[in-house]
């Protein structure tokens, strides 16, 4: 296994750990804010990986048909763990239908490049959902330290926690929804072009043959 690969692994090896860091049998609790933390850089060094696997897979030439798999599988599952614990660990703010939304929009964009793969031609990511995934990453740990602190006091500056996760957990939710319809757009679209294609080469085959019928008959 190379070295993007590997890195890639270590992203989906993360994910029962933050699963148990946002879960009640985490044995350091709420007291100093040692839970929100630990499971806050986990995530952030887990969702680092997933730009530094891609870039290494390219900058080496080690683009393989496992890395293909286990990037966007270890994405999902990444997202799917962290946004199905938070509907337990901070109700408060992660609402359950936030999750769905999510979830089911990721399920969305998997079907739709599956589709696209399968009639030969490919979805690039949009800025959209470039945006939507630096969002999701700043959501998920807003949450996370929302769930100890409402505010943080630096001297006179006071950083509103709760405030700020409410905000990227909306906007993400907006990016989420207008990235999805966007993805849908671009395959539309090109599902349109390669069928019109097909019905294209259908009909010139078909005209070449109904030309080709005369000379056939005059041979028999």
């Amino acid at each position: 296994m190379n070295l993007p690969n590997s890195i890639t692994m270590s992203r989906i090896c993360c994910i029962p750990l933050l699963i148990w860091m946002l879960s009640s049998f985490f044995p350091f609790h709420s007291i100093h804010g040692e839970q929100e933390i630990a499971a806050s850089l986990v995530f952030i060094l887990a969702s680092i990986t997933d730009g530094v696997d891609g870039y290494l897979a390219r900058k080496r030439g080690q683009i393989t048909t496992m890395g293909m798999l286990l990037d966007p599988l270890a994405d999902k599952l990444m997202i799917t763990a962290a946004y199905i614990c938070l509907v337990q660990f901070n109700p408060h703010l992660m609402k359950a239908w936030i999750a769905v939304l999510v979830i089911g929009r990721e399920f969305l964009v998997s079907g739709l490049r599956s589709i696209a793969s399968s009639e030969g031609f490919t979805i690039e990511a949009s800025d959209l959902a470039k945006l939507k995934t630096v969002i999701q990453i700043v959501s998920v740990v807003a949450v996370i330290l929302a769930h100890g602190w409402y505010e943080w006091h630096f001297g006179w500056f006071i950083l509103p926690v709760e405030w700020i996760a409410i905000a990227a957990i909306y906007f993400m939710v907006l990016v989420s929804i207008i990235s999805a319809v966007d993805y849908f757009v671009a395959f539309w679209r090109k599902i349109d072009h390669a069928a019109a294609n097909r019905r294209s080469r259908a009909s010139f085959v078909l005209s070449r043959s109904k030309k080709n019928m005369p000379a056939a008959n005059k041979v028999s």
